[in-house]
Order: structure tokens, then C-alpha cells, then sequence
């Protein structure tokens, strides 16, 4: 399925008059790079053009979870925002985003432009698709152990690849910061899998024999 972008059905030329309209910024970073922090108390609102972002939240030891990945298309900022602490957007590509206020957007222009109502409605589909996702988080992070928790993960990847074999979106170590449990206890319930004979693994790429 195709992934819905905020823009689109806006014809090219009516992107650009949108933006100026709202007095966008169009802004480029390189990989590993902070878009955005103290992501809570933002009124600004981002979507990403090309590249691919995470939304970051580091504890009070210095460990990081993984809250949210980006991609094109999606949107972040103050129209996302769902936590008190301070979270962070950093680029893990080279990354183009347009960045605007959340006021600007959500209140009609005095031009009366066609295209802002359809702006509105791309947004609220992204952020009902979020919500999905975050249920689907939820529901992976409420597992008691870590097997049940990569067993939840893997079967969730399955149903959106529609495959038993899957590929993971990330690294090992950025899988681990996503489901918040340790790297080490991690990689040993993988090798017990394998050896149970659940999964089968291969860098990335893991297949399911048995859930």
C-alpha cells in the first residue's frame, strides 16, 4: 500500500503557493543531525520530503528509546507531539523536510486557498494511520518477556509485508532502543529462537517457522 504524503492530490505549482502562503521553511539536513527537539512544547509542525528520520527520547542514564521512525511523507512536531518529556527528531539520512506553524496551518487564509482543506484531510488520514501504529507499539511493548515481545514484533511485520519472510526496517542495536529492552538479552533470545527452531535469521532478513 502506498504511503499517503501530506501533500498529496495538490498539484506541484499549489504546493509551493501553500507554503508560501503559510511562510514555510524548506530545509535540508545531512544524516545524524537534530531537526527538532524539545519536541513537546513545539509549535511547529514538520513534514519529511525525502530521507527518513526517528523521534528519539533519551533517559535520565543517557539511553535512548526509539518513540517513532520517519519516513516521506510522514509529519512530525507539534501536531504529534504526545509526550511531556523532551523528544527529539534527528535525521538518520540525508533529509528534506518543510517545516511550518502549527497556527498557520489549522486556520484558513484570507486567499481562501481550495488546497488547505485538502492539506487538513491528508493530515488527519497520516494521523489516523499513526494512531494505528501506536496501538500496534503498545501492544508489542505490553509483552511480559523479550521473546514475546520480538515474537509480537515479527508477527506484525509479517501482516504488513504480508510474507512470513520479513525485513527488518532497522539495525539490531536500533531494534533493541525500539522494543526498550537490553542488546545483549536481546541477541540471546534470537540465538534461542533459532536454535528452538521459531525463525530462521539472516542479517536482516528473518523468517517465521513457527509464532
Amino acid at each position: 500500500m502506498a504511503v499517503l504524503s501530506a501533500f498529496d492530490g495538490i498539484e506541484p505549482d499549489n504546493v509551493k503557493k501553500m507554503l508560501s502562503c503559510f511562510a514555510a521553511a524548506n530545509l535540508k539536513y545531512k544524516k545524524d543531525t537534530t531537526i527538532l527537539s524539545n519536541v513537546a512544547n513545539t509549535t511547529k509542525v514538520g513534514v519529511i520530503l525525502s530521507g527518513s528520520a526517528e523521534v528519539i527520547r533519551y533517559n535520565f542514564n543517557g539511553s535512548r528509546t526509539i518513540i517513532e521512525r520517519l519516513g516521506e511523507g510522514d509529519i512530525f512536531g507539534y501536531i504529534s507531539a504526545r509526550y511531556s518529556e523532551d523528544l527529539y527528531v534527528i535525521s538518520t539520512s540525508e533529509t528534506e523536510i518543510v517545516l511550518f506553524d502549527y497556527d498557520r496551518m489549522i486556520n484558513r487564509c484570507k486567499k481562501n486557498c481550495e488546497y488547505h482543506n485538502h492539506l487538513l484531510d491528508n493530515m488527519l488520514q497520516i494521523l489516523s494511520e499513526k494512531l494505528k501504529e501506536y496501538n500496534e507499539r503498545i501492544e508489542v511493548l505490553t509483552k511480559k518477556t523479550i521473546r514475546e515481545k520480538l515474537l509480537a514484533y515479527f508477527n506484525t511485520l509479517s501482516k504488513k509485508q504480508i510474507s512470513s519472510v520479513i525485513y527488518l526496517p532497522f539495525s539490531l542495536t536500533d531494534l533493541a532502543d525500539y522494543l526498550s529492552i537490553d542488546r545483549s538479552a536481546m541477541m540471546r533470545e534470537l540465538k534461542n529462537l533459532r536454535e528452538d527452531g521459531v525463525i530462521e535469521t539472516k542479517g536482516k532478513r528473518i523468517k517465521l517457522i513457527q509464532s
